[in-house]
């Protein structure tokens, strides 16, 4: 799927279909409460995909338990599927995780990672749709089964 021409749905349209924490952090850059958010825990084989845009972003093949009480990833799914920015928010310098294409705000990345990146990618759950391994071929994300057998 070509995501290069995906189009944003207006504020509006986007609070009719996301819940109310959902449109905070994706939309209004929020946080979710640690360790009481939908993945932080999830142990299941499958793809994260941006809850606003569907862009494939991060795979549970990557991900690992940083003791943060986020869903934690050493790496986004393909080398292009998250942009950065400078966050200077909270009296400090952070890195900014959006979605490429559906400019969702996910959460920020941190040089305090495991190998073999060190880095680690804090992504809040309110902003991720889970795709299961054996749903990736019916919602067409089957480009990426091959990680999983």
């Amino acid at each position: 799927m070509d995501w290069s021409s995906y189009s944003r749905p207006s504020r509006e349209e986007l609070k009719k279909v996301l819940t109310p924490l959902q449109y905070e952090v994706t939309q209004e850059d929020g946080t979710e409460t640690a360790y009481r958010n939908e993945y932080w825990d999830n142990k299941k084989e499958g793809i994260y995909v941006d809850i606003v845009s569907g862009e494939p972003l991060f795979s549970s093949t990557d991900k690992y338990d940083s003791r943060s009480g986020w869903p934690s990833f050493t790496k986004p799914l393909l080398e292009n599927s998250v942009v950065e920015h400078k966050d200077r928010k909270l009296f400090m310098v952070r890195t900014e995780v959006r979605s490429r294409y559906g400019g969702s705000h996910l959460g920020h990345v941190f040089a305090d990672g495991p190998a073999p990146t060190q880095l680690r990618y804090c992504i809040n759950s309110a902003a991720l749709r889970f795709v299961p391994k054996g749903r990736l071929e019916e919602e067409g994300y089957g480009r990426f089964r091959e990680l999983f057998e």
